[in-house]
């Protein structure tokens, strides 16, 4: 049912905010209640992996946009109502805790606005006729049609009832039917995500997947770009079922991490169900996605970069030994050893990788020596990102391109920041290097 994925990848992609730095999540959260935020959240940490599944969600996120839908409660309301649904007046030990005569009756109030506000909405001409939620629909209908809740649509929203009827209230929504109004609650939440989303789609010009079976091998995806970088340039790559591992060339700055995070971010958002910032985009339901651009040491276990490199393979391997079928990404792999046991190291990974039909394959590296070999296989291509020399200053297009370079700039670089003339200056030098940095 879930995609498989891991803590590495997530920060990888960057999917939630870190300090000052804003995340994916945050593209796509506009949730009016904490409801509807833990299930936006609870998405993102378990994308799907059943083609049925994810069609659904993306149809009906789909409707809503064609819908212009907007979020029908009120944020406030619903948080008063979870509120009150929820409190506990019997907390496993400690001093017993109740609610203030005040807060049961605001509580039982927002509860019937709720039920009123809700029955409207289902029998409104969008969702009368939305089909991809129309089970769901029948439920919540059928749940408000239960004789239990007469009572509650007898009232009217905002009129203020005795305390009698706030008590007989109080029993039936908090103790008899609790169970009813927390799935009422639950539906909401699920059209608070939806609307969320559909919203966003429009204002960022989303788009939203194909979606093709399991181990059919398409991944094609046109116009990606990272949704958080501005002015992003755009960039396409075809992964068809006779490709399923790329090698990518690229001096460093010439945009290498940036587009993998793009790209990979695209996979990742679209096994949600979500639309993904692309100009088009299609591929195959995969059972797992897992990255590896910001690996760090294991000092827990003592263990330098290149072996946290080694077991990271090592994961991978096994879940492919299982038979099952993966995105993966390494970005520069085993950096963290000498070049010979990188080169070493990368052939026999990309060689086993190559071999594996059924899982996508991206591979960045600057042992630029592995792709002689690798053009012996037929399953494998190779796309790099250029630099363009100004005289000696290094300009980058971003934009990918087929073929492998060997560009190495540096040495031009540390030259051009007077990085080695400092430094022969002495301490003198070696203050104002300080300074700069």
């Amino acid at each position: 049912m879930y995609l498989q994925t891991d803590t590495q990848t997530m920060d990888d992609l960057r999917l939630f905010s870190k300090a000052d730095t804003p995340g994916i999540y945050d593209i796509y959260n506009h949730s009016f209640t904490r409801g509807g935020q833990t299930i936006m959240e609870a998405m993102f940490r378990k994308p799907l992996n059943n083609p049925e599944a994810i069609i659904k969600r993306i149809n009906t996120i789909a409707a809503f946009v064609k819908m212009k839908a907007t979020f029908p409660f009120d944020g406030a309301m619903l948080d008063q109502a979870e509120k009150y649904i929820s409190f506990d007046d019997h907390p496993g030990g400690g001093t017993k805790v109740s609610l203030s005569e005040k807060e049961v009756q605001q509580g039982v109030m927002s509860v019937i606005t709720l039920f009123h506000t809700l029955r409207q909405y289902l029998e409104s001409a969008g969702m009368d006729s939305l089909k991809e939620l129309e089970e769901e629909r029948q439920a919540v209908m059928a749940v408000l049609n239960d004789p239990a809740f007469i009572p509650v649509f007898n009232e009217q929203p905002d009129v203020r009832i005795s305390f009698a009827a706030v008590t007989a209230f109080d029993v039936l929504i908090r103790n008899r039917e609790k169970k009813k109004v927390l799935q009422l609650l639950h539906f909401i939440y699920h059209i608070d995500v939806y609307v969320s989303v559909a919203q966003v789609t429009g204002k960022h010009n989303l788009v939203f997947p194909v979606v093709h079976p399991k181990g059919t091998g398409i991944l094609k995806v046109d116009g990606v770009y990272h949704p958080l970088v501005k002015n992003a340039i755009a960039n396409s790559l075809h992964m068809p079922p006779s490709r399923n591992l790329v090698f990518l060339t690229g001096a460093n700055m010439a945009g290498k991490s940036t587009f993998l995070r793009s790209f990979s971010t695209a996979v990742y958002i679209a096994h949600m169900g979500f639309p993904v910032a692309a100009a088009s985009m299609e591929f195959s339901v995969m059972d797992g996605v897992y990255t590896t651009i910001n690996l760090p040491d294991n000092l827990g276990i003592g263990a330098s970069h290149f072996y946290a490199e080694v077991l990271r393979v090592k994961k991978i391997g096994q879940e492919l030994s299982e038979g099952k079928s993966l995105f993966v990404l390494f970005d520069e792999l085993f950096r963290g050893t000498n070049v010979k046991d990188a080169l070493e190291g990368t052939l026999a990974v990309c060689n086993a990788f190559t071999n594996r039909k059924d899982s996508k394959f991206i591979v960045s590296s600057h042992i630029i020596e592995a792709a002689d070999e690798l053009r012996k296989k037929g399953s494998a291509a190779f796309y790099f990102l250029p630099t363009l020399m100004k005289g000696t200053v290094p300009e980058y297009t971003y934009i990918l391109q087929e073929g492998v370079t060997n560009d190495k700039h540096g040495m031009i670089i540390i030259n051009n920041e007077g990085i080695l003339d400092i430094l022969k200056r002495g301490n003198k030098g070696g203050n104002r290097l300080n300074k700069q940095l």
